[in-house]
């Protein structure tokens, strides 16, 4: 059976060495391969990445004269000097009792001179070198630790080897002239024939649809590329780096007493955000459920219930544009904690973060683009409404043709037409039409001649979008927002048209998004009734009505403050990506085919007139 994979002649050559391989082996693709672990890894057996590690040489040999001049030679190597017989056979003497069985991928194509060959070993992470000698090396009977070795010819069978194909090898240790870590190889066993050929050494996959539809070859090539630019992360450690935000996220909130939870991720109603969601039939139950937007009604019953600190990482799922900080289905992070307000979360979450940074790069300045942030600086705290101010003389996307005063935003009616503008701007409206005409258009659903506490929260809410969330670099929480854009949040007792809600944003995207949590039952039903009747009037986005957790609030929680930060982008930050989808192993996509039809169109020269 022929499988799906271009047709040329490299794959016809591949295709011709496995089937003589099948010949000279049989198995082409053995269920296992037992590795040795001198290293006494944890994960049981010896990797690439240990064997090539040369604090993990020192210790296997636990020898202090060894260690001495195994770090003279290393030194000595890196400087561009080559080691002395001498001090090649002092080093050697003790790494030739050293036998070790390995597994990995052929990193380069076999380089062969005369009767002997060099090849590198990877495992995605390092390489180490082998060395394969014509009148020394077998074939393995079989993958298993006990197996003997036969007398077929080694040699041929390292000849139908192609540059990606997986072997595993059994021999001793010793560095070459050239002062290389090698393992001289005494028998391999062919495991796994790479079909396709290997990425480009040299510039690896250019193309962004490539890498993040087939992050398989992705991280194929990272792996095999010779050459990085200073402090650039390879793929593989993009994910490994994303693997450990988690994991010391999950170790601070541990320590601080939070339980980690489980919610549902399909739920009847689809609460907790201002989202549109992904809408599913459960057949058995006969009824319609949504995929989780967020999971905050959920973890906030649970506070209702006697937990005083929950945490969740969880999966969303959105059913909403794809852009550069935007995916359908994205990772959060949210927790909740009794007897906290939004003052409290917020210096928590900012000392969790600092440490989080701390842990993962080993420093609290990271570089994303052009620019340094310094998560070690404390975060400046900053009114929705002073941003507008500071930052419209600097907004280049503003449109407005005029400066924003604080009268004008204070002013329902002035910051409606405001707002209104800057929406036909965007959108390619004339230039000549007026401020009221642009108003009018703008006027809410029932005929308001101003408009309502909703539309004016939305209002400086779009504004502050336009004109100031794209110039907030360094880490800032931006506070005071309009209680009506706030549906979950307790209004400030200082002025009930605000809500005790906080967003931080760096580098210019929204990283978290944290309030003090309403708790009063009625309050929280009137807030589900406005929602109700923005959906009526066709806000799709709008939340819907949950009276089991109106009935949950009726029980009594808690004064408690929340927040949610949005994990992938956090780890594009700390691995200096621009695109949710290179922190996202398998993002959504568009299918290739219209891919490669829009492309093919955006690409065609205009048709000509007449």
């Amino acid at each position: 059976m022929s499988i799906p994979i271009e047709d040329n002649d490299q794959t016809r050559a591949r295709r011709e060495h496995l089937e003589r391989i099948r010949e000279i082996v049989g198995n082409a693709y053995p269920n296992k391969f037992d590795r040795t672990n001198v290293a006494g890894n944890p994960e049981g057996a010896d990797t690439v990445s240990a064997l090539a590690n040369h604090d993990t040489i020192k210790r296997i040999i636990g020898d202090d004269a060894f260690a001495a001049a195994f770090d003279a030679l290393a030194h000595k190597v890196a400087g561009g000097e080559r080691p002395a017989p001498e001090e090649l056979a002092a080093v050697n003497e003790k790494l030739n009792t050293v036998t070790v069985r390995v597994a990995g991928r052929l990193a380069v194509p076999p380089r062969v001179m005369g009767k002997a060959a060099f090849v590198h070993l990877s495992d995605g992470k390092a390489r180490l070198q082998i060395y394969v000698r014509r009148d020394d090396v077998r074939e393995m009977l079989s993958g298993d630790s006990s197996a003997t070795t036969t007398t077929l010819d080694g040699w041929e069978l390292f000849g139908l080897l192609d540059h990606g194909d997986f072997i595993g090898v059994e021999g001793y240790l010793f560095v070459t002239k050239t002062g290389e870590l090698s393992v001289h190889v005494r028998s391999f066993r062919f495991l796994t024939k790479a079909m396709l050929p290997m990425p480009d050494k040299l510039h690896g996959i250019s193309d962004p649809e490539i890498r993040q539809r087939q992050r398989y070859a992705d991280l194929i090539a990272g792996s095999l590329k010779v050459e990085h630019e200073p402090g650039e992360l390879t793929p593989r450690e993009v994910f490994e780096r994303r693997s450990k935000v988690i994991t010391e996220m999950r170790r601070y909130l541990d320590d601080h007493g939070y339980i980690e939870v489980e919610t549902p991720i399909l739920s009847p109603l689809a609460s907790g955000a201002a989202a549109r969601p992904f809408k599913t039939r459960h057949n058995a139950l006969s009824i319609d459920l949504y995929a989780r937007i967020a999971p905050e009604l959920y973890l906030k019953r649970l506070l209702v219930g006697g937990f005083e600190r929950v945490y969740e990482l969880n999966r969303n799922f959105r059913n909403e544009g794809i852009d550069r900080t935007h995916n359908p289905e994205f990772t959060m992070l949210e927790f909740y904690c009794a007897y906290m307000d939004v003052i409290g979360m917020m210096d928590f979450w900012e000392q969790m973060l600092r440490t989080v940074v701390q842990k993962v790069t080993g420093g609290t300045s990271v570089r994303y683009d052009e620019h340094e942030i310094d998560f070690g600086r404390p975060f400046r705290r900053l009114s929705m409404k002073d941003a507008i101010l500071e930052y419209d003389a600097a907004s280049a996307s503003s449109d407005s043709g005029e400066a924003i005063t604080r009268e004008m935003l204070d002013d329902p009616q002035q910051a409606h037409s405001l707002a209104s503008r800057m929406r036909d701007a965007a959108k390619g409206v004339a230039a000549t039409t007026s401020p009221g005409e642009a108003s009018k258009r703008e006027q809410p659903v029932g005929g308001s001649k101003a408009p309502d506490e909703i539309q004016s929260g939305n209002d400086i809410a779009f504004i502050f979008e336009h004109v100031a969330e794209q110039h907030l670099i360094d880490p800032t929480f931006i506070i005071d927002f309009p209680k009506a854009v706030s549906p979950l949040s307790k209004a400030s007792p200082d002025d009930p048209s605000v809500a005790e809600r906080f967003e931080l944003f760096i580098a210019g995207m929204e990283i978290a998004n944290g309030f003090s949590e309403l708790n009063d039952p009625a309050e929280q039903y009137r807030r589900f009734e406005e929602q109700t009747a923005q959906r009526e009037r066709g806000n799709d986005e709008a939340m819907q009505m949950d009276t089991d957790y109106v009935r949950a609030l009726a029980y009594g929680m808690p004064p408690a403050a929340g927040i949610g930060p949005g994990i992938d982008r956090i780890v594009m930050l700390l691995t200096n990506r621009r695109s949710i989808r290179d922190v996202i192993l398998f993002p959504h996509m568009r299918p290739a085919e219209r891919h490669a039809e829009e492309t093919e169109a955006a690409d065609a020269p205009p048709e000509e007139a007449g």
